[in-house]
C-alpha cells in the first residue's frame, strides 16, 4: 500500500514538476526582454496605448510606456534628437533592470518615430502600430506648409529659439494650433526631415526585424501608404505585416497578442 501510494505520488510530481519549471523559464525570459512604448501625437502614456503597455507588463516584459515631445501636453518642447535621447535613457533603464532585448514600438506618431529610432540605434525590432505623421507627405505639405515656411524663415533669421504658434495636422482633427519654437518645429516638420516615413522606412537596417501594423478600419488614405510601403523594408524573415480588425485609435489594443508573440518569437530566435 505504501509502495503504491509513493509511486503515485512521484507521478504526480513527475506530471507536474515541467509545467512548473517551463513556466518559471518563460517569466525569466520575458523579464529580460524590454520594450518602450510611445504614444501618438496629441496623446499621452495613458489613453491609446495604454491596454498594450499594461498587457506586455502583464506578460512579464519590463515596460516603459514613455510620453514624447508630440504629446498633447509638451507641444514639441524638444527637438527630434533630444527625443531620440528620452527613449536612450529609457532603454539604459531597462538595462539596469536586467534588459537584454530591445524592442520600440510606437503608435500613429510613435509607430514612424519607432521606425526613425530603429534605423538609428540598435534595437532587437521594430513595432509600428498604425505609423502616421509623415511630413514628406502631400497633405502635410499642402497643411503646415506655411508654418514650415514661418519656421525656416525665423530660424534664418536667428530667432529659432522663439516661441511662435505653429499648425499642426492629425487625421482625426484637421489642423490645430501649437506653440515650439521655430528650431523645434523645423526639425519636426522639415519634409525631408526625420519624420518623413519612407526615407525612415529605407533606412531600417536589414538585421533589424519590423511588424508592421495597419488596421483593417484605419483611415484610407494611411493604408492606401502604409500598405506598399511595407514592401520597402529590407528583406528579413521576420519582418511581418499584420492588419487587425480595428479603426486607428483601436489599433494598439487589437494588437496585443499579436505584439506579444512576435516580440517572444524573435526574442528567441538563435543567434546569428
Amino acid at each position: 500500500m505504501l509502495r503504491r501510494f509513493l509511486i503515485l505520488t512521484l507521478a504526480i510530481i513527475g506530471m507536474t514538476l515541467p509545467l512548473s519549471v517551463t513556466a518559471q523559464a518563460t517569466d525569466r525570459a520575458s523579464s529580460k526582454i524590454a520594450v518602450v512604448v510611445m504614444h501618438g501625437k496629441g496623446g499621452s502614456p495613458d489613453k491609446h496605448v495604454a491596454s498594450l503597455a499594461s498587457s506586455l507588463q502583464e506578460k512579464g516584459y519590463l515596460v516603459a510606456n514613455l510620453e514624447m515631445p508630440w504629446s498633447g501636453k509638451r507641444d514639441y518642447d524638444a527637438d527630434v534628437s533630444a527625443a531620440e535621447q528620452e527613449v536612450v535613457a529609457a532603454f539604459a533603464a531597462l538595462r539596469e533592470k536586467g534588459a537584454q532585448k530591445l524592442f520600440i514600438a510606437g503608435h500613429s506618431q510613435g509607430g514612424l518615430f519607432a521606425v526613425y529610432y530603429g534605423g538609428k540605434h540598435p534595437v532587437d525590432g521594430v513595432i509600428a502600430i498604425a505609423p502616421g505623421g509623415n511630413v514628406g507627405s502631400a497633405i502635410y505639405k499642402e497643411k503646415l506648409g506655411e508654418s514650415v515656411s514661418q519656421a525656416r524663415s525665423l530660424v534664418a533669421a536667428g530667432k529659432g529659439g522663439e516661441k511662435t504658434r505653429f499648425e499642426d495636422f492629425e487625421n482625426a482633427r484637421g489642423s490645430y494650433p501649437v506653440t515650439a519654437t521655430a528650431a523645434a518645429y523645423l526639425n519636426w516638420f522639415d519634409p525631408d526631415g526625420a519624420m518623413n516615413l519612407p526615407k525612415a522606412v529605407r533606412s531600417m537596417p536589414a538585421q533589424t526585424p519590423v511588424l508592421w501594423i495597419v488596421a483593417k478600419k484605419d483611415y484610407p488614405g494611411l493604408r492606401l501608404s502604409n500598405l506598399p510601403l511595407f514592401d520597402s523594408f529590407p528583406r528579413n524573415p521576420l519582418t511581418r505585416l499584420y492588419e487587425p480588425e480595428s479603426n486607428h485609435i483601436g489599433a494598439p489594443a487589437a494588437s496585443r497578442d499579436e505584439i506579444a508573440n512576435w516580440i517572444a518569437e524573435v526574442a528567441n530566435r538563435p543567434p546569428g
